[in-house]
């Protein structure tokens, strides 16, 4: 497939899967009459090699990325699909790291898992599912900072167009804030 081939099935799969006309409340406390939930994508075989495809093509356009973020659960499936696709591409490959809501109670009681693979002070590009008011993003943000590690720019697969994304930008400071699709 070409990549715009890739894409244009990514958004057939995103709308056929993940894509819902119902009424419900979402983690911001909103109600909407519409859901998008994208793991039943990003978790089917296709759509998660397309979604690690499409977020590859555009973290390589951000310079010196040593590794890729996301909040867990939501982008677990996204964070490894990114990972697996730049080993599959044949260049420098891009490790993952999960992010927690909040810290372990047991173990190591870390918040942020896969840091091994990342060199200290390290440059993350941050990968959501969905933006709709951009308070997981931020909270992943700062969950990392406060691990020493930088956020260079924010991908999402889709913007519900309810003012996250901007959010994003604007309280973080990272310029780079996309989304591949827009509901």
């Amino acid at each position: 497939m070409t990549q715009d081939t890739d894409r244009a099935r990514l958004l057939t799969l995103l709308t056929e899967l993940s894509y819902e006309n119902r009424r419900v409340v979402l983690a911001s406390g909103r109600e909407s009459d519409f859901y998008i939930d994208c793991r039943n994508t990003s978790l089917h075989p296709e759509g998660n090699v397309l979604c690690g495809k499409q977020l590859l093509k555009h973290i390589r356009t951000v310079e010196g990325v040593h590794g890729v973020a996301g909040p867990s659960i939501g982008a677990d499936p996204l964070v490894c699909s990114v990972a697996h696709q730049s080993f599959l591409s044949g260049a420098d490959g891009i490790p993952g790291i999960f992010v927690r809501k909040e810290a372990k109670g047991h173990g190591t009681g870390r918040r942020l898992e896969g840091t091994r693979n990342i060199p200290d002070n390290g440059n993350l590009v941050l990968v959501e599912d969905v933006f709709t008011t951009g308070g997981s993003a931020l909270r992943t943000i700062d969950a990392i900072r406060n691990e020493g590690y930088q956020v260079v720019a924010v991908f999402a697969l889709v913007d519900r167009q309810e003012g996250g994304l901007e959010r994003v930008r604007k309280q973080s400071g990272i310029e780079r804030v996309e989304a591949l699709f827009c509901r």
